[in-house]
């Protein structure tokens, strides 16, 4: 009986433990189900689904006269959906082939039959995102809509196209360096990098939902947020003058086989930049625009340096442009160190003005080291208020930190002023040099260097950008005044006179400075290379331009500056020169070379007579009846005399205009064969012989 109690006792111990149990299972399924079921809802549908960025346009660049430099030209991936809704499989087995077969003869990656098994397959296994093409042009996609299935519609025939954006460049390597690049987790590069808020524009949001792997289709709801395109950036570079610059330098670096080269173009008043070419040697005969040297490379300016060392002479009152310096032999020791001039023997006993016209550094030494050799930091303080120790704080990214050394530096020593003088010891980009030089041109005023001229969106105005001032006057008017003449002396009688033209006027200084670096490779004696540049403005007389040209290292033996910068300078300023007709001297009328009665030539009476008398010429007679006549201008008008033309032979028509000697020559029965334009000056035969059949007469205008 015990033993049946203990027995049962345990049986309803364990019912009630199951029931217990059970009964907790339900309560968990009912708090799931209608307590948490939400919740747990969200979190399921986010495992699936999720909003994925849908990338926005990205502005355009484009030059000052709206030619397109960078642009966003849209990519497809083409996907689709074999299992929507709308496609049922009668109408999927009608349309098969023909979707494979336009498929086929627009991707030609596949034929016909490879292509309809892929689409049957995918429609077995119940494919959602099925892969057809990535890389597909915006025209192949319009072409794609127009496909059996796919020109259901939207959505409807399962076509999916996924838009990725790729920045193309029309003009390819010109300024490719300054327009520059965004890419993530690579610096920013030029003004595609400096002006990235602007361009990128904001990014969308677009509901997908995971099928399958970690395949991601697109969940088609009315929420998606469209992206906003990006604005446009409109530069101050002209393409024209950018294409000359760029060819100019080519030309030259692969006839030099220089390392690298760069150049670039100001507007004087302004400081926009028309045109920036930056280029290194890649291989024997390829350079590309792989470093912005206009605004990176900070060296020795070398000569170019000069300027500033007779306009800070100059401007503290030391020196004039008729002191005589004695450059010796062209040798001269500073303590240990000597300083040389390129011309051996020297230039002997010559003016200031010559001195920097020859470009003698023994005389631009000799000058500084005379007037602050006990006050070397005013020197530096005068350098300094010109502001050459300052950025230029551009608006892209890049610059080179200019260095002009202070008296207080470490490596400074009592050669350090002399050599400084010259253009060593001291670093700048060619940039910050042209932008001292644009300064003298301007009259003083020193700008800021300008790229971007304005920010739009959708042809509205975002942002302009006005010239800014960096220093209102270097220095005084009478010394720009004697910084030009010396500028202008050296393209006159200097070290550039291959600059010389018969049209417009040219100030510009050279420079040829050695580099101690072994990224050029140690092109000359020793661990030097060269670095040759030419600097200046045009036109002399009213400034408008001011270009820089760099070469370093060239390996032809030939390393001036005004050998191998020169012919660079001097294309692009021809060709700015043409094409800028306001800079232009105008043209001077010469009265004494203007006739009271104009040129007439011999013609038909009855219409020289009328233009006459329309234009009251005043006008004196003598033909008689002729019908024909000749002419003869003097101060009291037109005079007309008969033109015998011959009833039976070739008529005289030398004098006349094309019009009229082919109608009488026709009329006479010949055939006519002309060479030239204008008046006839010669016929063959000669008036008067007999016309045969098939008689020619050859006629030359003049």
């Amino acid at each position: 009986m015990e033993a049946r109690k203990d027995i049962l006792w345990r049986i309803y111990l364990v019912y009630l433990l199951m029931s217990i149990f059970a009964l907790l299972i339900v309560i968990r399924v009912v708090k799931i189900q209608f307590v948490q079921g939400q919740e747990w809802k969200e979190k399921a549908q986010k495992l699936t689904t999720t909003y994925f960025n849908i990338e926005a346009s990205r502005g355009n660049v484009f030059s000052n006269d709206g030619s397109l430099l960078a642009t966003s030209v849209p990519i497809y991936e083409i996907r689709m959906d074999v299992c929507a809704g709308p496609i049922t499989n009668k109408l999927f087995a009608k349309n098969v082939d023909s979707l494979a077969l336009c498929l086929s003869e627009l991707f030609q990656d596949r034929s016909q039959k490879e292509y309809k098994r892929l689409l049957v397959r995918a429609r077995k296994q119940k494919e959602r995102y099925l892969f057809l093409q990535k890389g597909v042009s915006y025209s192949d996609v319009k072409t794609l809509r127009t496909f059996p299935l796919f020109r259901m519609g939207k959505y409807k025939g399962g076509l999916m196209c996924i838009q990725n954006n790729r920045r193309e460049m029309p003009f390819r390597e010109l300024a490719a360096r300054t327009l520059g690049y965004q890419r993530e987790g690579i610096k920013p590069v030029g003004i595609e990098g400096s002006f990235n808020n602007y361009l990128k524009g904001v990014s969308g949001k677009r509901l997908m939902q995971k099928i399958s792997g970690n395949n991601w289709a697109p969940v088609h709801k009315e929420d998606d947020i469209e992206a906003t395109d990006g604005s446009d950036i409109y530069t101050t570079i002209d393409v024209n003058i950018q294409d000359v610059a760029h060819h100019a330098l080519l030309t030259q670096l692969r006839k030099q086989q220089a390392d690298h080269g760069c150049a670039a173009l100001m507007e004087v008043s302004t400081g926009e930049i028309r045109a920036i070419v930056n280029l290194k040697k890649i291989d024997s005969t390829n350079y590309a625009e792989t470093y912005n040297y206009v605004i990176g490379e900070s060296t020795d300016p070398g000569s170019t340096f000069k300027l500033a060392s007779l306009i800070a002479a100059m401007e503290d009152g030391y020196t004039n442009l008729d002191e005589i310096v004695d450059t010796e032999d062209g040798d001269v020791v500073f303590y240990d160190h000597h300083i040389r001039d390129s011309h051996e023997g020297g230039y002997g006993k010559i003016t200031l003005q010559e001195v920097f016209e020859k470009s003698s550094n023994v005389g631009v030494a000799k000058v500084i080291s005379k007037y602050y050799a006990k006050t070397p930091q005013k020197f530096i303080d005068r350098l300094y208020k010109m502001g050459l120790n300052n950025p230029l704080n551009l608006d892209i990214t890049g610059e080179g930190w200019p260095y002009i050394k202070n008296t207080k530096d470490k490596t400074w020593s009592p050669v350090t002023m002399p050599v400084m003088s010259t253009g060593y010891e001291s670093r700048m980009t060619p940039l910050q040099i042209l932008t001292f030089y644009n300064a003298v041109a301007n009259d003083g005023k020193m700008v800021k260097p300008i790229f971007v001229k304005e920010i739009r969106k959708r042809g509205e105005l975002v942002k302009s950008f006005q010239t800014a001032v960096l220093n209102p006057s270097i220095c005084s008017k009478e010394t720009i005044r004697n910084a030009k003449k010396m500028l202008e002396g050296v393209v006159e009688r200097g070290t550039a006179t291959n600059l010389r033209s018969a049209d417009y006027k040219i100030a510009a200084k050279t420079g040829t400075a050695q580099i101690y670096n072994k990224a050029y490779g140690y092109k000359y004696q020793g661990k030097v290379s060269y670095q040759a540049s030419l600097v200046g403005y045009f036109p002399a007389t009213n400034p408008k331009y001011t270009c820089i040209v760099v070469v370093n290292a060239p390996t032809q033996k030939v390393y001036y500056g005004n050998d191998v910068a020169g012919p660079v300078f001097r294309e692009i300023a021809d060709k700015v020169y043409a094409t800028s007709t306001e800079i232009h001297k105008e043209l001077q009328s010469d009265t004494s070379q203007i006739l009271k009665t104009p040129i007439a030539k011999a013609g038909n009476k009855s219409d020289l007579t009328l233009v006459a008398t329309k234009l009251k010429l005043g006008e004196k007679d003598k033909s008689g009846n002729a019908e024909w006549v000749t002419t003869s201008s003097d101060a009291k008008g037109i005079a007309l005399a008969a033109r015998t033309t011959s009833k039976s032979g070739i008529p005289n028509v030398v004098g006349m205009g094309l019009k009229d000697a082919i109608y009488l020559l026709e009329n006479a029965g010949v055939m006519v064969k002309i060479s030239g334009k204008g008046t006839v000056t010669k016929q063959l035969p000669e008036a008067g012989t007999k016309v045969n059949k098939g008689t020619q007469v050859i006629i030359e205008l003049s």
